[in-house]
């Protein structure tokens, strides 16, 4: 039989320094938002950090970076097909929204 290697699990030093990390990219984006941007700009960078924000906590806090690879790949495909459905449906719930709007 083969021995299995043990793996190297995170420890509270690790999700202390990620905690922080994270609080700090908030920071980083209440001061984006006092700042005269442009709406462009600043919706771009406000969704850049949420993004980053959002694959720390799935990596760290939700144990991702510890799974086996095949794991990480197989949520891709999920994820997009997610955003996919997502894009066809705010459309329609804007039109509803409209439609509910104007009525008597």
């Amino acid at each position: 039989m083969t021995a299995i290697a043990p793996r190297r699990h995170p420890t509270m030093k690790l999700y202390v320094v990620v905690w922080i990390g994270l609080i700090l990219i908030v920071g980083l984006e209440v001061l984006l938002t006092y700042e005269r941007l442009p709406a462009g700009t600043l919706l771009a960078c406000l969704l850049a950090l949420a993004l980053v924000e959002a694959a720390l906590a799935v990596m760290y806090f939700m144990h991702l970076k510890y799974e086996r690879p095949a794991l990480f790949w197989s949520l891709i495909p999920y994820l997009l097909f997610a955003l996919v459905l997502m894009d066809h449906f705010w459309p329609d719930a804007l039109r509803l929204m409209r439609q509910r709007l104007h009525g008597p």
